[in-house]
């Protein structure tokens, strides 16, 4: 499916110029071992992406977004609530209005209330409060302070459940727990030290407060902390190791979401009905009023039609020894572990460096040359692993010349993938891919900070297209004011470091601050340190998703793939999913001690 209106212009391509000593590791030729032994394989959702948005044309206006059907969630039956201390309770309903009946869908009383008399309603003050705040009731509704006066109550709990106010429990993006059980969480509500945070106080504002003491009863002495919302994360962040309570539409990248037996609301397979941090909320009184009433109510905070999961990867290269085991294991062999995360996400972006060609030669494990292509037959695992989005900024996309590149590229348009970074002229590679999926308007732009034999894309033959900040930047900031959050990648120099070079961190810091939401290295054969820019998250590198540096440290069989959560115009958390190589060619999950051992590494380069 070709999305951008094209022509072919067929060039001819100088070879490329002598490699930078920057790369001079990528030179490493591995010494090939088969048989290697395979774990056992973890169990993933294999549900194929259904790719359900549309990419725009770059100069286009776009359309109003079409979101994709979803069943509402079953309403829950809540437990009984306790009662609340008068000194955990939330600020008061709003002030009451004019006394008059409650209007209905036609604009008339409820057949079962008498002609001419008043409804009441009374507003739960220990609701959350942006629920609250979201209640939208006509200016003729008398509210009432006592639920015993109200015909209607909007309140925790009770007979009726119309709405779920989803938690979620937080601490600093740079903690390595994964999360807690709901027993933890209540011992620790309670005052017993238990858990990975054992001994901290969990804090949250006082709705918070109010709402869980509610739901769970008075918090034990010093187990709870209330304070301002305001003011939440930067104390969390100044007192690590520490953990939060939040309401979902609080989330923000500096956070990390952890898991609640095993559950966490910014995931895809989040359920609901059987989370822990779940607030029900009812609606009580004669039938024909509470089916007005819900009308006014939201039915919760977090709509799983305002979010989109993107799935970001590092170096992918089908070439060499990865080539030479896929040819022996099967062509979706590298995937296998790691294709249930790629898969589940609404966009799979894949950085492939390296171009199909139909002369392409068979796979050499110890090939001496940097001169690389991939058989026309290996864009299977890309398929497999449920590639939505390619980027073109690699440094070995010129390796077979105009006629692979070319071919490549009517590839991807084949199997419907647009790409970005790279294309059949200057101006096809500098144009962001413009996405919208579930009303998230989100832009991918790249370069390779290279330039030179790296990057040719010109007016008249095909290539990857070199860095220009300033332009970068203007086209990150037109982006920005569009309504786009901005995706900007890098194939930058490769440093076989964990921390971030100077030269990385002056181009990502530039782009943050042009507005770029996410700043993504996909150059980095080994996994690199992170940072916060105002709101952006900066990651400056992955490691490798797909090639062979096996043998060259252990440091080259980490990696990264990011998982990046994106919900009503907002880029709200990212997910660190680590992956480690098993041989020159599969990498899997890691275990939680390898998982530890990496975050210790990476963060402590972050400088957190």
């Amino acid at each position: 499916m070709n999305v951008r209106n094209r022509f072919v212009l067929i060039g001819l391509l100088v070879l490329l110029f002598p490699i930078a000593a920057a790369c001079a590791l990528q030179a490493y030729i591995p010494p090939f071992i088969s048989g290697t032994q395979e774990p056992t394989p973890l169990a993933f959702i294999t549900t194929p992406t259904r790719t359900p948005f549309q990419p725009l044309p770059a100069e286009s206006t776009p359309p109003a977004p079409v979101l994709p059907d979803a069943a509402a969630s079953p309403a829950e039956q809540p437990a009984t609530l306790p009662a609340v201390p008068a000194s955990a309770t939330a600020p008061a309903a709003a002030p009451t209005a004019a006394e008059a009946p409650l209007p209905s869908s036609t604009g008339q009383p409820p057949a079962d209330v008498p002609a001419g008399a008043a409804l009441t309603v009374w507003v739960d003050p220990r609701l959350p409060l942006a629920l609250r705040q979201a209640i939208e009731l006509p200016d003729q509704i008398r509210t009432v302070d006592a639920p015993q006066d109200a015909r209607v109550r909007i309140e925790l709990g009770g007979d009726s459940p119309a709405a779920n106010w989803v938690y979620a429990l937080a601490a600093p993006f740079p903690t390595i727990p994964q999360g807690v059980t709901l027993e933890e969480l209540q011992r620790s509500w309670r005052g017993e030290s238990t858990g990975p945070f054992a001994g901290k106080p969990l804090l949250m504002d006082e709705h918070t407060a109010g709402v869980f003491t509610a739901l769970w009863g008075a918090p034990g002495g010093g187990s709870v902390q209330v304070l301002p919302a305001e003011e939440l994360l930067a104390a969390a962040w100044d007192r690590r190791p520490s953990w939060a309570l939040i309401p979902f539409e609080a989330l923000q990248p500096r956070w990390k979401v952890l898991e609640v037996d095993g559950q966490s609301p910014v995931r895809k397979d989040f359920n609901p009905d059987t989370y822990p941090l779940k607030v029900p909320i009812s609606i009580a009184g004669s039938p024909a009023a509470v089916e007005t009433a819900r009308t006014y109510i939201p039915a919760t905070n977090r709509d799983a039609g305002k979010m989109t999961v993107v799935a970001m990867t590092g170096v992918t290269a089908l070439v060499r020894a990865t080539a030479f085991t896929m040819e022996q294991q099967g062509i979706t062999y590298p995937g296998q572990d790691v294709r249930g995360w790629l898969r589940e996400a609404d966009i799979t972006h894949i950085s492939n460096e390296v171009p199909f060609a139909e002369d392409c030669p068979y796979p050499n494990p110890v090939q001496p040359d940097l001169r690389f292509c991939s058989d026309p037959r290996y864009i299977k695992l890309l398929e497999d692993v449920g590639t939505d989005i390619v980027e073109l900024t690699g440094d070995h996309f010129q390796d077979w010349g105009s006629r692979a590149m070319l071919f490549t590229l009517e590839l991807y348009e084949e199997m419907g993938w647009p790409y970005y970074g790279g294309g059949r002229n200057l101006e096809e590679a500098r144009a962001p891919l413009l996405l919208e999926h579930n009303g998230n308007r989100i832009a991918f732009i790249g370069c390779n900070a290279k330039g030179g034999g790296f990057a040719q894309a010109g007016p008249n033959h095909p290539g990857a297209v070199a860095c220009d900040m300033d332009w970068m930047a203007q086209e990150i900031s037109r982006l920005r004011a569009e309504g786009y959050l901005p995706v900007a990648t890098f194939q930058h120099f490769e440093y076989y470091t964990y921390r971030a070079q100077p030269n990385q961190e002056r181009d990502a810091r530039r782009l943050a601050e042009a507005g770029a939401v996410i700043v993504s290295g996909s150059q980095a054969h080994q996994p690199q340190g992170m940072a916060f820019d105002e709101q952006a998250f900066i990651h400056h590198g992955l490691g490798n998703l797909f090639f062979d540096q096996y043998e060259v440290s252990y440091a080259c069989r980490q990696a990264f793939i990011d998982r990046h959560i994106f919900y009503d115009g907002r880029h709200i958390s990212t997910e660190l999913l680590p992956i480690l190589f098993i041989d020159y060619a599969r990498p899997r999950p890691m275990t939680a001690g390898e998982r530890e051992e990496l975050l210790s590494a990476v963060f402590s380069a972050s400088g957190w």
